[in-house]
């Protein structure tokens, strides 16, 4: 049996059409770009590249759809007592804000543009996400580090978000206390940023 080799899913093209601006910044502005940047070993422009990308990826919406910071350790405090009839509560009250939200910042709803949201909010969050093809099977890839409980909660929400869009499709699942694979078949042709 010939194996399907694993590839990471293709984001939008690198060769967008650029222009060359120039804005005056404080000084201190600067030299903080320039240390965060040397810091993580990437050019500025690469730096204030990925944060105006995130500004107008998600930060710029963050506001209208009433999102607020919320640190980490408290994410894992409450996770830690949570149980399945806490999980399916907070789904339900969750499923109409991913709506609204998709709504709100692609224009419609769909799958393609609710797991490219999803994708947005997970970097914005810190957390870390990747999309794999193998052929038609998709592996859609989260990484959270809060705990088991947060993994059954994000591996039922994206049951539910699934089941809504592609109710006779298979999604099966890997699941850590830090990480959580889903698997589906959505062809070798489905691209959640081709819409």
């Amino acid at each position: 049996m010939k194996s399907t080799p694993t590839n990471r899913q293709a984001h939008p093209p690198k060769k967008e059409k650029t222009r060359s601006i120039t804005y005056r910044l404080p000084a201190k502005v600067v030299e903080e770009l320039e240390t965060e940047a040397m810091h993580k070993n990437i050019s500025q422009n690469v730096l204030v590249k990925q944060i105006l990308e995130k500004y107008v990826n998600w930060d710029r919406f963050g506001d209208k759809i009433g999102m607020i910071p919320v640190p980490k350790g408290i994410l894992d405090s409450l996770g830690e007592e949570m149980d399945g009839d806490d999980i399916s509560e907070i789904i339900k009250a969750v499923l109409p804000l991913i709506k609204d939200t998709v709504l709100f910042m692609k224009g419609k709803y769909d799958l393609k543009r609710c797991i490219e949201t999803l994708e947005d909010y997970i970097r914005a969050s810190g957390m870390k996400s990747d999309h794999r093809t193998e052929g038609d099977l998709h592996h859609f890839i989260i990484q959270h580090e809060l705990g088991m409980n947060w993994s059954f909660f994000t591996e039922q929400l994206l049951k539910e978000i699934f089941h809504q869009f592609e109710p006779d499709k298979n999604l099966k699942f890997q699941t850590t206390k830090s990480t959580i694979i889903a698997t589906i078949a959505l062809g070798s042709d489905f691209s959640e940023h081709d819409y």
